[in-house]
């Protein structure tokens, strides 16, 4: 058979053949598709998700009440004043003299309303020494801390009048400019430099400019795409910031992938002396094929996320999921064709000490083995079992102290420590007025909000609260008499602490309430707030998990059993990207939840990991192992498909993929690192867990237990009993000389079915 005889066939394979003989129309089709993507969105806007979807139960049916009233909170502030001094009081002249100076003061900035005296309001504390000035932002709370900078000046000026006493304030429009402040620019500079950082590693693994700029290039376009998506489907579905951030670092993840693995095996093909034509045709159709099963492995992972039943999640899943099509598609439709038409052009500016082509002219086989991993699988396949026992039982160990993991939502200490000076004063304030930072907030909705048994019920609320040990108070009720709604603000005994605050809200929810505003027919009386929205949001998480992970593992299994025809296949890729996954999440509770080791990563010990990032590291992780999971076991698949023996075929498949594997996973850990150098624990979690995680598949998964694993299988990796046979077949995107060799035997000489 001819150098240029070779055939292809299968979906990929076509695809790419397609485009290699169509170039110009099939760069056209995606600049165009990548154009009108982000001219929709453009014009449709994005339409993101209201807080009163953000979740389910109680606090979704307050939000869901003040929305339809029509209702804006105003974004609410507190100075707290306070003697430095044990023996000041808020008794004492001069302290009087501060609160009468701080009211003056914000009063006359012209951006305040219902400024309240801590002496009408009775939020003087118990030992006397602290006392709270209240007030609200004047217009929208969403913009609140742009406008607040006037108001924090004006308490500054009085706290300079008066040394003997701390005056500081704190509340949703300061913490907002605090924040925008101290973190605006972290996301944006971290998400500004995944790209130049993606760039350098791909331009040490390739050794040439033009062909380290095709990787970014379809990633970035994928993503631009992508967010112009987001824009349309968001009036289905609505999106998020959050959403968007998720997107942008998935899509450059799995972009550069996937244009890695087709790039790679096209240049391999062509160093081993196919000419053009045929390496690209032959790298569409194993590549080729690779990505799609890969892509849609990943997708089916990412639609886990919208059976959670929570907004910000489906948001994420559902922009993960549209930027891994649309770069899966990229890379099997117009990356052919940018290659046809660059042509030997794709080693442009070559790097003279990084390009590697006279060390790959020197191999006859044309394929870059590496020497490391080539003397790590000797000794693995010699000895599996050990290999077997030892990595496994590392990952275990790794692992264990996932078992004592526990969630919560960070506080405002736990999330930035104390680097910022707000979250001293949020300390102080909790300190003084348990739960006064963040009270529990009943909305009690009703046909006629000033009816005498709606009044009472109000009233023995109130007494309740704090009778019942729920609250020290003071409880506080704001009433909408037009709208005819009750606000009625409870500070929590517990403060900052969830868990105690946290039964403090059960009192309220299963005591209280039922005792009260409960026995007044046609009262509603949900309770929301930020305890109360870090409880739901747990029980909807919790509820969440066996039905995610379900539906995850369960499609990744079929779609690896249909895309190998091997029961041992689909099973061993499942626990194996089980064991991954478990030892990123012993990782982070080992760092973040302990301490263990967490100044190496510039973190803390928060007691806790954050609320969503399980499971969000599960979907994510899961989808993503896929990737490396699939390259190389294809590359196995082929080999034995070629004649070699199952061992050989092992050896071959993991030695030729280590380098483009090792590439991607530099890109990825190196990406996700990034998001682990900012300030925000919770950000530092999401990046030290996604980075660690691809780190130990990329290696000890891959590298070691991945090849001891089906060592120790020989044959058997490819049973698939006949009563699967029936099975659709999506195993056809074979090269022709793969499809001509002679065709591999079991031991018993019985022509094998891979």
């Amino acid at each position: 058979m001819g150098n240029g005889d070779t055939k292809v066939r299968g979906l990929a394979a076509r695809a790419g053949g397609w485009s290699a003989r169509h170039r110009w129309a099939a760069v056209g089709i995606w600049v165009l598709f990548v154009v009108l993507a982000m001219g929709l969105g453009s014009a449709a806007g994005r339409v993101d998700v209201k807080d009163s979807d953000q979740l389910k139960g109680e606090t979704h049916t307050a939000a869901k009440i003040i929305e339809d009233a029509g209702i804006d909170e105003p974004a609410s502030e507190t100075v707290l004043i306070q003697a430095k001094e044990a023996g000041g009081k808020a008794t004492d002249a001069d302290f009087r003299a501060a609160v009468t100076a701080v009211m003056k003061a914000v009063e006359g900035t012209g951006k305040v309303t219902d400024v309240t005296s801590p002496y009408d309001t009775n939020t003087i504390s118990k030992d006397g020494r602290s006392a709270l000035v209240q007030f609200d932002m004047r217009g929208e709370a969403d913009t609140a801390g742009d406008r607040v900078e006037p108001v924090l000046k004006a308490v500054e000026g009085v706290q300079k009048e008066h040394g003997s006493l701390r005056i500081e304030e704190i509340g949703g429009a300061s913490m907002m400019k605090t924040f925008s402040d101290a973190f605006g620019d972290d996301f944006e500079k971290a998400e500004l430099s995944a790209v130049p950082v993606a760039l350098g590693i791909l331009l040490i693994a390739f050794g040439a400019l033009v062909a380290a700029l095709l990787p970014v290039l379809l990633a970035v376009s994928a993503i631009m795409a992508t967010m112009g998506l987001m824009g349309v489907v968001s009036h289905v579905m609505p999106m998020s910031d959050t959403a968007n951030s998720v997107m942008l670092l998935v899509g450059l993840a799995v972009g550069v992938d996937y244009c890695l693995f087709y790039l790679r095996r096209e240049r391999e093909e062509r160093q081993a002396g196919r000419d053009p034509q045929t390496a690209l045709r032959i790298a569409a159709a194993t590549s080729g094929r690779a990505i799609i099963v890969s892509g849609v492995t990943v997708c089916v992972a990412m639609a886990g996320m919208l059976f959670t039943g929570l907004a910000e999640f489906e948001a994420m899943g559902l922009a993960s999921l549209m930027v891994v099509a649309v770069a899966m598609v990229g890379s099997v439709t117009v990356l052919p064709a940018l290659l046809s038409l660059l042509g030997e052009r794709v080693e442009k500016g070559k790097i003279p000490f990084l390009h590697p082509e006279s060390r790959l002219r020197r191999k006859r086989s044309g394929n870059r083995e590496s020497r490391f991993w080539t003397a790590v699988l000797k000794g693995v396949l010699a000895k599996p079992v050990v290999s077997v026992v030892v990595a496994a039982g590392a990952l275990l160990a790794i692992a264990a102290p996932a078992l004592g993991m526990k969630t919560q939502n960070l506080t405002l200490d736990q999330e930035f420590g104390d680097s910022l000076p707000i979250v001293q004063t949020y300390n102080r304030v909790n300190d003084a007025f348990p739960g006064g930072s963040d009270p529990a907030e009943v909305v009690v909705k009703a046909a006629d909000i000033n009816a005498p048994e709606v009044t009472s019920a109000l009233a023995d609320f109130k007494e309740r609260a704090i009778s019942s040990g729920a609250s020290r108070g003071p409880v506080e009720i704001k009433l909408h008499d037009a709208q005819n709604l009750a606000f009625v603000y409870v500070p929590l005994v517990g403060g900052s602490d969830f868990d105690k605050a946290g039964q403090s809200l059960d009192t309220l929810r299963d005591e209280v309430r039922p005792a009260t505003l409960g026995k007044v027919d046609g009262v509603e009386a949900p309770i929301t707030g930020q305890v109360a929205g870090s409880k739901d949001f747990n029980d909807q998480l919790t509820g969440a998990v066996v039905p995610v992970f379900a539906f995850v593992v369960v499609f990744a299994f079929v779609l690896m059993l249909l895309s190998f025809r091997s029961l041992t296949v689909a099973i061993t890729s499942i626990v194996l990207n089980l064991l991954s996954v478990g030892a990123a999440y012993g990782i982070l509770v080992a760092v973040f939840q302990h301490g263990w080791g967490a100044s190496l990563v510039g973190a803390e010990g928060v007691g806790a990991i954050i609320t969503w990032l399980p499971l969000f590291l599960f979907v994510i992780l899961f989808g993503l192992s896929m990737d490396y999971h699939v390259f190389v076991v294809s590359r196995i698949r082929e080999a034995r498909l070629r004649g070699r023996t199952t061992t050989d075929a092992i050896q071959h498949g993991v030695v030729t993929t280590a380098g483009v594997v090792t590439s991607a996973a530099v890109i990825m850990v190196a990406v996700f690192a990034i998001f682990g150098t900012l300030s925000m624990q919770s950000m530092k979690q999401m990046g030290v867990g996604l980075a660690a995680a691809v780190l130990i598949d990329a290696t000890i998964i891959r590298g070691v237990l991945l090849p001891a694993v089906m060592a120790l299988l020989g044959e058997r990796n490819w049973y698939l009993p006949k009563w699967l046979n029936r099975l659709p077949d999506l195993t056809h995107d074979e090269t022709a000389d793969v499809v001509a060799a002679p065709a591999a035997r079991d031991d018993e000489g019985e022509p094998l079915r891979v």
